[in-house]
């Protein structure tokens, strides 16, 4: 079953978001993502937006969309391997659509660095790089990565290229692949 499908389903039966729980300890990002900013990320932000749609505080729709991209995010990490690549569906989705994996890394930096402010970039089932403004809820996302000034402030300043260059060793392709394969 896909991720939109069990969020989905979470709402209609309990009318509340749950925070999801993370499969890894709060250390094991280290270095591309630290034990402070997995523990302010996941432990205050994340829970915010949990914790104010359940309290019906703020906008509703911005907070359940970031408790919904936040748990898409978080569910795709993992410890850090120094030659993490995609394989199986995603690899095949990469290479369709942008030749190989290194000409897709050139041209999703390119797209991220044009994103003013706050935000989230992805890869789309069907191939495309795509942004998000703030929080929306989006049913076709393959790879996400939060562009929010909070992901990677507290390990690399304003280092934004360096921060995406890091995200590569933390990629659960797995995850990915589950998402390819979920609307298939």
């Amino acid at each position: 079953m896909s991720e939109l499908r069990l969020y989905l389903d979470l709402l209609e039966s309990k009318k509340t978001l749950e925070q999801s729980t993370l499969r890894y300890s709060r250390s094991a990002l280290a270095p591309v993502l630290g034990k402070a900013n997995v523990d302010n990320h996941y432990g205050k932000l994340y829970k915010g937006y949990v914790d104010r749609y359940n309290a019906g505080e703020g906008d509703k729709n911005f907070n359940e969309a970031g408790a919904y991209l936040h748990n898409i995010w978080f569910g795709e990490l993992q410890s850090p391997k120094n030659a993490n690549a995609p394989h199986g569906a995603s690899l095949a989705l990469i290479n369709k659509h942008f030749g190989n994996f290194l000409d897709f890394k050139e041209d999703f930096e390119t797209e991220a660095m044009k994103i003013q402010g706050s935000g989230w970039i992805y890869l789309s089932r069907s191939g495309q790089i795509k942004t998000i403004k703030n929080h929306q809820i989006k049913t076709d996302i393959a790879l996400l990565i939060d562009w929010w000034e909070h992901a990677w402030a507290l390990d690399y300043g304003t280092d934004k290229k360096r921060y995406l260059k890091n995200m590569w060793r933390i990629i659960n392709w797995e995850a990915v692949n589950r998402r390819i394969y979920a609307n298939k």
